[in-house]
């Protein structure tokens, strides 16, 4: 895998990330709406799971959505920088077979088991 093929990866992981993003705050947003217009008495839908346990299902995904897109993007921006595949701890080079499989690692398999990552 060359480096313009991980680069096209990280940015369509970027546009996944990113998209996943927008629409989980548009669905969060009117949710909240939702629940500001209903007592906490009332806020079960009968034909699903309660208000506020979505609420937090959805919230758990947008911060894992934008904790991706952040990783995405620090890992283009040491790309940019010519520091990507260059483990953050040892500073040996992060095995290929590991960025094709977490693009955006920032430490070798070694270190990153030492890590517990």
């Amino acid at each position: 895998m060359t480096d313009t093929e991980l680069r096209t990866l990280l940015e369509v992981l970027r546009r996944e990330a990113n998209a996943r993003t927008e629409s989980l705050s548009a669905t969060l947003a009117e949710l909240t709406h939702d629940r500001s217009s209903q007592s906490d008495d009332d806020e079960h839908d009968p034909e699903g799971v309660p208000l506020s346990a979505e609420w937090s299902r959805l919230s758990g995904l947008l911060d894992g959505a934008r904790d991706e897109l952040q990783q995405v993007d620090d890992a283009l921006t040491r790309m940019d920088a010519g520091d990507y595949g260059v483990c953050a701890n040892c500073g040996r080079s992060i095995p290929i077979a590991r960025l094709r499989v977490r693009p955006f690692a920032t430490r070798c398999v070694p270190c990153a088991e030492k890590l517990g990552r």
